[in-house]
């Protein structure tokens, strides 16, 4: 039988332990009493002397308490967001009342917001951009030209003083600079060759800029990639570079063969000028021991004209009859000649003089035939030449 229910429970107790008309014994927890107890406690803790009226309202020294508690919590939160710690590889401007205060290096730093404010970056990390965009050469032929750029922060109060957006700005400078250096360069530098040197102008025109806007950035490094024609002109440039790699292959064969015959000639033409020194000295030497002979001939012949004479006739007759295979011999009268041909010599020099056309020996009947007719031939000229 339930506790409340007419004459089940003599003791008429509730399930809580306590009587329904009142008793010594305790009744369930009062949530109000407990509360009261909790700001009672609270108020002492922070040193309010006043208690809470009779009617058991909460009087004056319980709001003094919540107060209390409210900027003791407010107190924390700021000292949780005033204190910051600025590691080793980042630096913090500080700005008191909007103007600049100071800057801080690493370590456990405090502020005082609202009237401060802190901008804390990390001033060692390389940081990269990357810009592709369709320029327009010196040549007037459009071409997309990717690069990177890599740069860091090297003066932070620049970086957050003197430019609202420092890397937006660095983004409109490349730009800037990258049109002005392709529309000053060929096309077929900005697609071979030429990469490298844009690269290093890029890189010292954005400087520039950069050092003009005080944005307290370095650019460390720019990097120009393959640059390529639009794709709606793709297929006619691949021919442009098709036609240059064969441009420059039959201009590599030309030197190659230049290389090859250009010394060979040179070659040459000094074998034949030293050739014609040699000519040249040998000349001049004979000539000049042919007068030294001469003068020393005139004295010999000075002293003794007859024999020098006659010496000179046999010189040079000797010097006439070794270069010939006839030999002349005349009679005693000095009227009556006789040449005498060599059969012999004659037959050598046919045989050396015959082409090899034909191949067949000559007989000596032959050999005599032609030379009774050469005889016979010279005989008749000698005869006319005495009857003149």
């Amino acid at each position: 039988m339930a506790w409340n229910e007419p004459g089940g429970n003599s003791n008429n107790q509730d399930p809580w332990g306590g009587r329904r008309g009142g008793g010594d014994k305790k009744g369930p927890p009062d949530l109000d009493e407990a509360f009261r107890k909790l700001q009672d406690s609270l108020n002492g803790m922070f040193g309010s002397g006043k208690k809470r009226g009779g009617n058991g309202g909460i009087g004056k020294g319980g709001g003094f308490g919540l107060l209390g508690v409210g900027l003791a919590v407010l107190a924390a939160i700021w000292l949780y967001s005033a204190v910051y710690v600025v590691d080793e590889q980042e630096q913090a401007v500080v700005l008191r009342f909007g103007k600049y205060y100071e800057t801080v290096g690493p370590g456990l730093n405090i502020y005082f917001p609202p009237i401060d404010r802190k901008y804390m970056e990390n001033v060692t990390r390389e940081r990269a951009y990357t810009k592709q965009g369709q320029m327009l050469t010196e040549d007037e032929n459009i071409v997309e030209v990717p690069l990177t750029v890599q740069y860091k922060i090297t003066n932070l109060q620049d970086f957050v003083l003197n430019v609202d957006q420092p890397e937006v700005s660095l983004q409109h400078a490349t730009d800037s600079a990258l049109r002005h250096v392709v529309g000053s360069t060929a096309m077929d530098k900005v697609l071979t060759e030429g990469r490298e040197q844009m690269a290093v102008e890029i890189k010292e025109r954005l400087q520039r800029f950069l050092d003009t806007y005080r944005t307290g950035i370095t650019v460390t490094q720019v990097n120009v990639q393959s640059a390529a024609a639009p794709r709606e002109v793709q297929e006619a440039f691949d021919d442009v570079i098709r036609a240059r790699e064969d441009e420059q292959r039959a201009r590599n064969q030309a030197e190659s063969y230049a290389n090859g015959v250009v010394p060979e000639a040179r070659g040459q033409a000094q074998r034949i000028i030293e050739d014609a020194n040699g000519y040249r000295d040998e000349v001049v030497s004979r000539a000049k021991g042919e007068a030294d002979r001469f003068t020393k001939l005139v004295a010999e012949y000075r002293k003794a004209p007859e024999v020098t004479r006659q010496r000179l006739y046999l010189d040079t007759m000797q010097e006439v009859y070794s270069n010939t295979s006839k030999v002349l011999v005349s009679g005693k009268d000095g009227q009556s000649n006789l040449l005498y041909l060599p059969l012999d010599k004659m037959v050598e020099g046919s045989r050396a003089s015959s082409t090899p056309v034909s191949s067949a020996p000559v007989s000596a009947n032959d050999a005599a035939n032609r030379a009774a007719a050469e005889l016979q031939q010279q005989q008749q000229q000698l005869r006319s030449r005495e009857s003149r």
